[in-house]
């Protein structure tokens, strides 16, 4: 990648870089460090341009490293190994002759091997076979290689399809030669969908999807889940833990192939035609990626493919991460870029993913990882020596190649940092992501319901971590995602009911005041968070109708329980459980908002955060939320501030019937301005708020 630290800035003109600066001030005094990072985007940028073809070219390397079935049947496999003595391909198709069939070395550390067509003209390696490469290295004992070769067994990095193999053979996953005949390749059907103005995600995870004690499949998930996702109001899907791992257990957060569909779940057809449904519905789908880390494991991952430490990875401690015991890329690598961004272009392109949520973008930021930084919001913390300007780089050429490819795609940064910019275009200075997540907010949820009584939640605070994000980067909200959910964690539905949401759910159970405050401020909770945290909003599977059981993932510590890997649906359809109601709250709180827009509104104006009454008062995209936290006062006749003069009517309640409410409000009353100013709005209405209960207004004239 070169010297990114000899740039020069005061050579780099960054196209926008006024806007930037014109729309935060506080960014002047580090106009140099931006300049620098762009210069280092613009410089690898043209390199690529000028020695691979450009970028469209250049994050295509699938279309030429791993194996390849040519037009006259005969494979072809390239390879990167730059400190490997020798490659050998071998498997099913010879036997597993380990020396039969070597790689021929060519330059910048490449190997390529071809084999003919058999005699019958047909493909030497069968569709389903198993391949594995075998990589001459041995070193001495001050590390200098030498000719007593070793051979180990390493899987192509490009596998695209790995395979749990049976008890028998061991653990370590198997690369399946994956090309079926023409007919039992999926066909697209359905044209992408439009990106959604207002951003609502479903976040999921197929092999948990089931209610059986097993892994559930790409089929059961496309049949069964994609109807509940259209039917609750989403417009777009987030899959987690796609790219295959070895373990389980590890939420699909250790990597161990990067183009490989997990096999757990079914074959890459089958998710093609999950991803096509989807699109049949008008759902967006992204994909949760993880290039911030990848797995240790040496047999079945990227670790140590050429025998060295290093390969696709940084050497040496600058190579581990210190809490996730995983590998770190060298971002600094042509080639390690050109895996990763083709990583990208592949799901964009074989697989016709939407976009990516691109996990532990903090870790890749920071030199410390993120770790031990409490991120105060000083400037300098962004653009002082902690940050990894080659992370930086590879992540505005992510965003840059990917907007460029496909302008409609959508990137989010899982990113608690803060940084500056990281939202906003590459054009900008910026690191080019749409969206961040509001990470901030399902902590504070948290925090007020493990320390703090109702009668002590601070209004302003609930309304200052909701409200406080960059000036124009969108963030997407959400009360409670994944994280949450764990084991070593609780959601919001079990934080407020788990004395007894065993026994006290039904609805023939008798009044239970802990129910009841669970079931109004569940609703309450993702309203207000819906309506003033973001430009987006982000649910987990399951979440959005109280699921009564943590997650935990079959391991040595659960005896391979699959008890809690698991969504309980038959909860939320049965008539005769509470669940419903919340389910029901979720779907119209989310239609409601495809109905008036506010998530692709400006953000809300808060008029009223008032701390003896408990309620909160704010507007956006014309509509008015009025909350009332307060554990036993309600009010009648509220005086409340709005922003435009006439009549306004009740357009959701979540004390309503349906949603498991006690009806205490009339949804045929109108309400009425007064041109009298209040609260710095220029008319006022007079409202009925009970206790513990939200309502959202507006206009009907």
């Amino acid at each position: 990648m070169g010297n990114m630290l000899a740039v020069d800035p005061r050579d780099v003109v960054v196209p926008k870089l006024a806007d930037l600066l014109h729309r935060d001030p506080y960014l002047n005094p580090h106009e140099r460090e931006i300049r620098r990072r762009y210069g280092c985007f613009e410089g690898l940028l043209k390199q690529i341009n000028a020695e691979e073809d450009g970028l469209e070219k250049f994050s295509r390397g699938y279309e030429k490293f791993g194996l390849h079935v040519n037009p006259d049947n005969s494979i072809t496999c390239h390879e990167w190994a730059p400190l490997a003595q020798g490659l050998f391909l071998k498997g099913d198709f010879n036997d597993w002759n380990k020396l039969s069939h070597p790689f021929k070395k060519l330059e910048y550390g490449k190997w390529e091997i071809h084999i003919p067509a058999s005699p019958d003209g047909s493909c030497p390696i069968k569709h389903m076979s198993r391949v594995k490469i075998g990589v001459l290295t041995s070193k001495d004992e001050v590390g200098v290689l030498t000719p007593k070769d070793t051979m180990e067994d390493r899987l192509c990095p490009w596998a695209t399809y790995v395979v749990q193999p049976p008890k028998h053979e061991g653990t370590a996953y198997q690369h399946h030669f994956w090309n079926p005949p023409p007919n039992e390749r999926y066909t697209f059907k359905h044209p992408r969908p439009c990106k959604p103005a207002s951003l609502k995600v479903y976040e999921c995870h197929v092999g948990i999807a089931t209610e059986e004690h097993r892994v559930g499949t790409y089929k059961e998930f496309t049949a069964n889940v994609l109807p509940r996702i259209l039917k609750l109001g989403y417009n777009a899907v987030q899959i987690m833990a796609i790219m295959e791992h070895a373990y389980y257990a590890s939420f699909g957060y250790q990597v161990t192939s990067f183009f490989a569909a997990s096999s757990r779940y079914g074959t890459p057809e089958e998710l093609k035609e999950l991803v096509d449904t989807a699109h049949s519905m008008g759902l967006f789908v992204l994909l949760d990626v993880v290039h911030s880390h990848a797995s240790k494991n040496v047999m079945d991952g990227l670790n140590e493919f050429d025998g060295s430490d290093s390969c696709y990875f940084h050497g040496g401690s600058r190579g581990v991460h210190p809490l996730w015991d995983s590998r770190l890329f060298n971002y600094s690598s042509r080639e390690v870029l050109r895996f990763l961004l083709s990583n990208l272009r592949w799901y964009l392109e074989e697989y016709k993913f939407d976009g990516f949520r691109f996990d532990g973008v903090t870790s890749m930021l920071y030199h410390s990882h993120g770790v031990g930084e409490g991120f105060s919001g000083s400037y300098n913390e962004y653009f002082g020596l902690n940050v990894d300007t080659e992370s930086l780089v590879y992540l505005m050429m992510a965003n840059h190649m990917l907007h460029e490819l496909h302008p409609e795609t959508i990137t989010i940064a899982e990113d608690v940092s803060g940084m500056p910019a990281l939202c906003r275009p590459v054009e900008e200075g910026g690191g080019g992501f749409d969206y961040r997540l509001g990470m901030a907010i399902p902590d504070m949820w948290i925090k007020l319901l493990k320390e703090k009584s109702d009668d002590d939640w601070d209004m302003g605070n609930i309304c200052h971590i909701l409200e406080n994000r960059r000036y124009q980067e969108k963030t997407i909200a959400y009360a409670e995602s994944h994280d949450q959910a764990l084991v070593g964690d609780k959601t919001l539905a079990f934080w407020l009911m788990d004395k007894e949401m065993y026994t006290n759910m039904s609805k023939m159970s008798p009044p239970s005041l802990i129910i009841d405050r669970g079931i109004a401020l569940h609703k309450m909770l993702r309203l207000i968070t819906h309506g003033l945290g973001g430009e987006g909003y982000l649910n987990f599977m399951g979440n959005e109708f109280g699921h009564p059981e943590w997650l935990d993932f079959p391991r040595v510590g659960n005896q391979e329980s699959y008890h809690y890997a698991r969504r309980q649906w038959s909860v939320v359809d049965n008539d005769l459980l509470k669940y419903g109601y919340l389910n029901k709250f979720d779907a119209a709180m989310n239609k409601t908002e495809s109905a008036y827009g506010w998530l692709s509104a400006d953000p809300g104006y808060t008029s009223t955060r008032d701390e003896g009454d408990k309620i909160i008062v704010f507007e956006r995209a014309g509509c008015v939320f009025v909350f009332n936290f307060h554990p036993s006062k309600s009010y009648s006749d509220y005086k409340i501030g709005v922003g435009a003069s006439g009549k306004y009517k009740i357009i959701l309640d979540t004390d309503a019937e349906e949603f498991g409410g006690h009806k205490l409000i009339d949804h045929n009353t109108e309400f009425h301005t007064e041109n009298e100013s209040f609260k710095n709005r220029p008319c006022s209405l007079m409202v009925y708020i009970p206790s513990r209960v939200a309502i959202v207004l507006a206009k009907c004239d």
